[in-house]
């Protein structure tokens, strides 16, 4: 959802540094965030805690952020549908043989309000939230859990991502994926794990999701 259809990381990146800050006086680099993209929140915190040398083992210190950063969103996001998002569910609309769905490690109450709010909640078959997994990205769950539901092999599938953990999670699923920049900080080499993954994510990055929308619309139409 986010950072694929919603322009909401620049929010959650910002509540994060604010609560970082706030709660154990730490400035941390932005960037962290969207690389963590797609983790649980809690275990986000966990992981920026580790990386500045900070203990991850106190539970309340943990929720103090995780809550504080809630707060923030909450009170300071302006979340809107990225340029291309609408126009392109309208073109799969009344599709039946393409059936969409969100795949989000965040809680089921904040992607269903965000994406009701922006008119969106209406147009995916299927909605996975943290609340519906044991374990979030980069684990293959969440698109495991999604193909199930949605009753799909992992050839009839394609996901769509923007964070390195997304596309992890995708590729442990056995799914086939693409990367949709939009306005991440994120650069190829932040994706590249092995020296071959760079000519391979080469040929499925896309600078954004409207760039993407033909290639979407004719990828779905051609599998069947």
């Amino acid at each position: 959802m986010d950072g694929v259809l919603l322009d909401a990381m620049p929010f959650h990146a910002n509540a994060f540094e604010i609560a970082f800050k706030e709660v154990v006086d730490l400035d941390i680099d932005k960037k962290d965030v969207y690389l963590l993209e797609g983790m649980p929140g809690r275990d986000l915190v966990k992981e920026i805690l580790k990386k500045y040398g900070q203990s991850n083992s106190d539970h309340s210190i943990i929720e103090k952020i995780s809550d504080r950063k809630k707060d923030h969103f909450k009170k300071n996001e302006k979340v809107k549908p990225f340029e291309g998002v609408k126009e392109l569910l309208s073109l799969l609309k009344g599709d039946d043989n393409c059936v969409k769905a969100v795949v989000s490690g965040a809680a089921e109450n904040e992607v269903k309000s965000l994406l009701q709010k922006n008119d969106l909640l209406s147009s995916f078959e299927l909605v996975i939230t943290g609340e519906d997994l044991k374990e979030g990205k980069p684990g293959p769950e969440p698109f495991v859990t999604a193909l199930e539901k949605l009753g799909l092999r992992t050839n009839e599938a394609l996901a769509v991502e923007n964070s390195p953990l997304g596309v992890e999670s995708a590729a442990k699923a056995g799914i086939r994926f693409i990367v949709t920049l939009n306005n991440t900080p994120l650069k190829l080499d932040d994706f590249v794990k092995l020296p071959k993954d760079r000519q391979r994510l080469e040929n499925v990055l896309f600078k954004d999701t409207k760039s993407a929308v033909s290639y979407l619309v004719n990828w779905c139409r051609d599998i069947y």
